[in-house]
């Protein structure tokens, strides 16, 4: 026999729960009043539960309501099967609402951006605890996989509340041994080394390049990757210049690591969010989370334009 056949149902669930709520109260109103229904539809629910089981499941006696032999039995055990369902699904929803908040984010936003602000992350206070994880690939929040997600886009993802942490530009970066003040002598080194190029940024980098001031670059060769933090990691170790976000860049900049190797930029069209299920927007980890890091995300801003 097929495992699952025992799983199976010849009546509607929703016809069971309907029974069962009008036997434990033995009233049509009131078991009405729990599922959020009106007395016919429960009536509607019953009548067809007893044609596709055969049996009379309740009758009336006078004004009350009474189970039948048959009703009588089967009441108990969908009892015990609805009570163990909602248990279930409260100990998932208690899970989710308790502990660590799973955050997951894009590699290179958690190396360059997320990171290097954690020594200010409020980690000794209650509802900061984090789980973090890293992926290529958009996690189905939707399915538990994690709550919450860092993500790169325009803002927009079906039943997702996403708060904008900052909108994009990129620019060209290299290690800081390439800091040269004069823009011909910059293309001209340019000329004998290799860009290393996200495979996810190559519409930036034509947008880029097609406007810089002076006319574009052309580097001795191209390296694609699958992430703009390889690409800078090439670019730090001296392998090359790398096109990355700036704002992802800013602290390695900050820390020496990196140099702007020209000034120009330009906008991406899209920005990095904090995403999450709109259930769980009253959730006080992410409402502390997202207030956390639109607030850095809004310093950074701040020290970019002094």
């Amino acid at each position: 026999m097929d495992k699952q056949s025992n799983y199976r149902l010849n009546v509607p669930l929703t016809a069971l729960r309907a029974f069962e709520a009008a036997a434990r109260h033995l009233s049509i109103k009131e078991a009405a009043l729990e599922l959020g229904v009106t007395p016919s539809a429960v009536s509607h629910q019953l009548r067809g539960l007893e044609d596709a089981l055969g049996f009379s499941l309740m009758r009336r006696v006078g004004p009350a309501l009474e189970l039948t032999e048959a009703g009588a039995r089967l009441a108990p055990d969908l009892s015990e099967g609805f009570s163990r369902i909602v248990k279930a699904v409260g100990s998932l929803r208690q899970d989710r609402s308790t502990g660590p908040l799973r955050l997951s984010m894009l590699p290179t936003f958690a190396a360059h951006w997320f990171s290097p602000r954690l020594t200010r992350y409020p980690f000794e206070r209650t509802g900061f605890d984090l789980l973090i994880s890293t992926t290529q690939e958009a996690v189905d929040l939707s399915a538990g996989v994690a709550d919450a997600a860092v993500r790169h886009g325009q803002g927009q993802w079906d039943g997702l509340q996403a708060d904008l942490l900052f909108e994009e530009s990129v620019s060209l970066f290299g290690a800081p041994s390439l800091a040269v003040r004069d823009p011909d002598e910059m293309r001209a080194g340019i000329a004998g080394m290799t860009l290393f190029l996200s495979q996810y940024r190559q519409e930036n980098y034509a947008r880029w390049n097609a406007t810089l001031p002076g006319g574009p670059i052309r580097p001795a060769a191209v390296m694609m990757v699958d992430s703009a933090g390889l690409a800078l990691r090439a670019a730090m170790d001296g392998a090359g210049v790398a096109l990355a976000g700036v704002e992802i860049a800013a602290s390695d900049v900050s820390a020496e690591r990196l140099t702007r190797i020209f000034t120009h930029q330009t906008q991406t069209g899209g920005g990095y969010y904090l995403v999450y299920p709109e259930a769980l927007a009253r959730d006080h980890r992410v409402r502390n989370l997202s207030r956390w890091m639109v607030e850095a995300a809004q310093e950074s801003r701040d020290k970019a334009q002094i």
